[in-house]
């Protein structure tokens, strides 16, 4: 006698836990391996490894700071043209500074420039709201909308991001992680901040400012509500 499993149910298909695909490495396709490996140093990207293979391999790997995620050239690693690399992300907490840096180290960035309105269409170089770029910072300096671009030598196009606090659903809720001591800092100042005006609110001194500091930096983290 033969046996047929069951199909399993959604309900049971739910409570398996996703295996971790985590994304570690963005190949960049470009023309001069040295010339571009002495532009992500500029940049102040740890240099990671670098491989050779006679004259027909070469591979070198950068890490932007604070990221978990890497970034590859070299010589026969991809099929891709050179400078065809469009769209790359880099979050900053802070937009103006993270261009000031870039610009200090010799880069040529764009204005900051951020979305306006409901029109998409533009003359612009395309980024995630279309071709429309108004110039300056967010005027509310909500986060996800202020921008700067660059690119490297072969025209692989960047983008710098600022994002002060995740949306939900965009983090582990029950994960609080800063990558670099200057996020954390940011993380205190806009808390500090924040707190002012709860004690301004309030009218009185709040003793217990290190919980309201924890409690508002793990809520803006997580794309919770933030404390009052």
């Amino acid at each position: 006698m033969s046996t047929v499993q069951a199909p399993e149910s959604a309900h049971q298909a739910a409570r398996v836990q996703p295996v971790d695909m985590k994304l570690e490495v963005i190949v960049i396709p470009v023309a001069d391996v040295e010339r571009s490996k002495n532009f992500y140093a500029r940049l102040g990207w740890r240099f990671d490894a670098e491989f050779t293979s006679g004259d027909d391999f070469h591979i070198i790997q950068f890490t932007p700071p604070g990221s978990g995620a890497s970034v590859i050239f070299g010589k026969d690693i991809t099929a891709a043209a050179p400078g065809s690399a469009q769209g790359l992300y880099l979050v900053v907490s802070d937009i103006e500074a993270a261009r000031k840096e870039l610009l200090a180290r010799g880069v040529a960035v764009s204005e900051v420039f951020h979305h306006e309105g409901d029109v998409h269409s533009g003359p612009d170089e395309p980024y995630l709201f279309g071709r429309r770029r108004i110039s300056g910072p967010d005027p509310e300096h909500r986060t996800y909308q202020s921008y700067a671009s660059f690119r490297d030598p072969d025209g692989n196009g960047w983008l710098l991001q600022e994002v002060t606090a995740r949306l939900p659903g965009r983090v582990d809720s029950n994960q609080t992680t800063f990558a670099t001591v200057a996020d954390l800092a940011a993380a205190f100042r806009r808390a500090e901040a924040a707190h002012g005006e709860h004690e301004k609110r309030t009218g009185v001194r709040d003793a217990n400012w290190p919980d309201w500091y924890a409690e508002y930096m793990v809520a803006e983290q997580s794309g919770k509500e933030l404390p009052q």
